[in-house]
């Protein structure tokens, strides 16, 4: 029986859920879907330009779990953005960051309040 999964924290939501091309040729496109945590991941790692170890602490994982989740959001942007399939963020086994019980020091936290 395997162990149950950690949530993984995340500091905030994203704004915006729906991600794709402007002119959708089919009304019943495929769909891509991105867990919040693989958003949590490409934000930190790419947009913060945080290491995978420092992802990690963040997230409260280990660091080889942010590299498989990581790769795993990678892949995903990929296919949307190649194949022209829409993207949509949700689901995922995660835990939204509490400023003041992490003290994680996120300036994202710090708008929430």
């Amino acid at each position: 029986m395997p162990r149950p999964r950690k949530c993984r924290r995340v500091c905030l939501l994203p704004e915006s859920d729906l991600f794709g091309p402007l002119k959708l040729q089919k009304p019943d496109a495929e769909i891509v879907f991105m867990t919040v945590d693989e958003y949590e991941a490409i934000r930190l790692i790419d947009l913060e330009g945080m290491t995978q170890e420092e992802c990690s602490e963040k997230m409260d994982v280990a660091r080889t779990t942010v590299q498989r989740i990581y790769n795993d959001a990678r892949n995903k942007l990929a296919m949307s953005l190649v194949e022209g399939k829409l993207l949509q963020i949700q689901g995922g086994d995660y835990k939204l960051c509490d400023y003041e019980d992490s003290g994680c020091g996120c300036k994202r936290c710090c708008r929430k309040k």
